[in-house]
């Protein structure tokens, strides 16, 4: 995982959730995927989640019809995440281990490598994007803004992934250029 294990395999398994007509509609995890073409990097098996990010959209832009959130997860990680879950330890409530109270996720996230010291062994290219359909001047358009950054330039920039690059220097950048007016 990229960031705080015990949040991104919460936030994975959750159910799903997204913006259509108005509403929130709720799926099981995982339910809606297809393959979907990222710049650069070709079709991945892409899921729909529920992500915060979704909210502000939805307030921002009332008039919007849909509004989904896509993520793409590697067989072998999604294989983990079953394992992690039919053994118990993405449970969230407390158990009894040896006369102690502990949160099994807590104790998964307390003996997984820490996430900040794995960036060195990434490869390939993260890519995030927004795909906007709608209709400008009369004619229906799509329109796809996406970032594509690599994991190793990334590392030898900053000692952190791609993953963590693209959503930390935007932030550093806007608060810096927020704070010098």
């Amino acid at each position: 995982t990229n960031f705080n294990p015990e949040i991104n395999i919460r936030e994975v398994t959750q159910k799903g959730k997204y913006w259509e007509n108005g509403k929130w509609v709720e799926t099981e995890p995982h339910e809606i995927h297809q393959p979907l073409n990222y710049p650069n990097i070709g079709p991945k098996e892409s899921y729909v989640i529920y992500h915060e990010e979704l909210e502000s959209l939805v307030k921002n832009f009332p008039t919007l019809k849909r509004a989904r959130f896509w993520m793409t997860f590697g067989q072998e990680y999604l294989t983990h995440l079953r394992v992690i879950q039919n053994i118990g330890m993405a449970r969230i409530d407390e158990v009894e281990y040896n006369g102690q109270k502990i949160v099994p996720i807590q104790f998964l996230k307390a003996v997984l490598p820490d996430p900040g010291e794995l960036g060195e062994n990434y490869t390939g290219e993260t890519s995030i994007g927004c795909r906007i359909r709608g209709i400008k001047d009369g004619k229906e358009r799509t329109y796809y803004i996406y970032n594509n950054c690599s994991h190793q330039a990334a590392y030898e920039e900053t000692g952190a992934q791609g993953v963590s690059y693209t959503t930390g220097v935007p932030a550093t950048i806007g608060a810096m250029m927020f704070m010098q007016g």
